[in-house]
């Protein structure tokens, strides 16, 4: 069984901060996985934001709309790890963010097909 670990998760002051969230997994190897990130603010239903499809000839990503050009996801083999690079961030983008691993290996946007979940980060973006 696929544990994951979010990391990296914080206070940003003013519009246009940025940070890297990192997604560390053991127990399994995450080049085989698709991988999703989601959030999930105060009130709100848990949000899609950016997925990527297991290692392969041809990888594939995808975004949620509002994301695109500002988020970026990225996997590291050798350190079994994954990555959300989100630039130019929002006070609308504070939520609890989340890592998720997909056996299929699709990356769907869906998260109900999604098996294994990290216990999330917080993100705080201060206007």
């Amino acid at each position: 069984q696929v544990q994951l670990v979010e990391s990296g998760g914080g206070l940003v002051h003013a519009t246009g901060g940025s940070l890297r969230l990192s997604c560390a997994a053991s127990g399994g190897t995450l080049s085989m996985y698709g991988l999703g990130w989601f959030r999930q603010a105060p009130g709100k239903d848990r949000e899609f934001v950016a997925a990527i499809s297991r290692s392969g000839p041809v990888t594939y990503t995808s975004y949620a709309d509002s994301m695109k050009g500002r988020f970026t996801i990225s996997r590291d083999n050798a350190k079994n790890t994954a990555y959300l690079q989100m630039n130019s961030l929002k006070p609308e983008d504070t939520a609890v963010y989340y890592c998720a691993a997909d056996k299929t290996g699709r990356g769907p946007r869906k998260g109900d097909e999604y098996a294994y979940w990290g216990q999330g980060t917080q993100v705080t973006v201060s206007s």
